[in-house]
C-alpha cells in the first residue's frame, strides 16, 4: 500500500487530515490533495427515477424564553 492510499484509507476509517499528516510525516494539505484526488475518481451516485417512500427525522429543538422580571 502506498502512501497516498494509506493516507486516504485513514481518512475514510474516521482520522483528520492533520493528525493523518502527523502520523505519516507529510503536510497536511497533501493528504488533503490526495483525498481530494481519490473522490474525484468515484463515480456519481445514483438517482433514483422514481420515488416510493420518503422517510424523515424530526428534529425538534427548544429554545427557552427568557422572562423579564419588573422590579
Amino acid at each position: 500500500m502506498t502512501l497516498r492510499q494509506q493516507a486516504v484509507q485513514l481518512y475514510v476509517d474516521g482520522m483528520n487530515l492533520r493528525r493523518i499528516a502527523r502520523m505519516l510525516h507529510v503536510n497536511h494539505q497533501s493528504v488533503a490533495n490526495w483525498v481530494k484526488a481519490q473522490a474525484a475518481q468515484l463515480p456519481s451516485a445514483p438517482i433514483p427515477e422514481t420515488v416510493d417512500t420518503v422517510e424523515l427525522n424530526e428534529v425538534f429543538t427548544f429554545v427557552e424564553k427568557k422572562s423579564l422580571r419588573t422590579s
